[in-house]
This record gives structure tokens, C-alpha cells and sequence, in this order.
């Protein structure tokens, strides 16, 4: 049986990419910024302080959710968002060993 091409790469650069992917819209970053402002979960603040609407905060929400960037739990009707520190470990550590076998330059590079 044939491997699909997305299983010739390793989890590390199947994990990273997902965590890439999450940091690749401006929104998720201001909600990033926004979370870690905060030292409790936030519950439906973020729509006041971001330029879109509900919806959208909501599907940011899960991409970063899905990417174990951010924790939600739920609290009555809502659902409260913090930064989960755990998935912010594991996705450091994938950052820092992205390039970490990058020998440094013998010349600047003229590019």
C-alpha cells in the first residue's frame, strides 16, 4: 500500500507545520497577544477587542485549538480561551530545532 506524501514527513515537521499554519493570519496573532496579556482565561472578550466579527474570532479560536497553541473550556453557554502553556513548550521546542543544524554563513549572503 502506497504511504500518503504527507506521511514521508516526520511528526516533528507535520506537528511544526500545523503550528505554522496557526501563526500564518495576523488575527491568530492578535488573539495570541491578546491571551497572553491576560493571566486567566478570557470568555467572549476577544470579539470586543479584535475588528471581526464573532464568527471569525470562533474559527481563529479553533485553528489555534486544533494547533495546541490555546485551551478552551467550556463555561455555561461559553467557551473561555487561554494560552496552553504545554503545546507553547512542545511548539518552542519545535521552532528552536527548525534550524538549529544551520552552519553559520562563511560570507554575507548577496542575494
Amino acid at each position: 500500500m502506497a504511504l500518503h506524501k504527507r506521511d514521508q514527513f516526520t511528526s516533528s515537521e507535520q506537528q511544526l507545520a500545523v503550528i505554522a499554519k496557526a501563526l500564518g493570519h495576523p488575527a491568530r496573532i492578535a488573539i495570541l497577544q491578546l491571551l497572553a496579556q491576560r493571566q486567566s482565561c478570557v470568555c467572549g472578550e476577544l470579539v470586543t477587542e479584535l475588528p471581526i466579527a464573532q464568527s471569525t474570532v470562533s474559527q481563529h479560536l479553533k485553528e489555534l485549538k486544533a494547533a495546541g497553541l490555546v485551551q478552551g473550556e467550556v463555561d455555561g453557554p461559553r467557551v473561555c480561551y487561554c494560552i496552553d502553556r504545554a503545546g507553547w513548550a512542545r511548539a518552542r521546542h519545535l521552532l528552536s530545532g527548525l534550524l538549529a543544524d544551520l552552519p553559520e554563513p562563511a560570507a554575507a549572503c548577496a542575494c
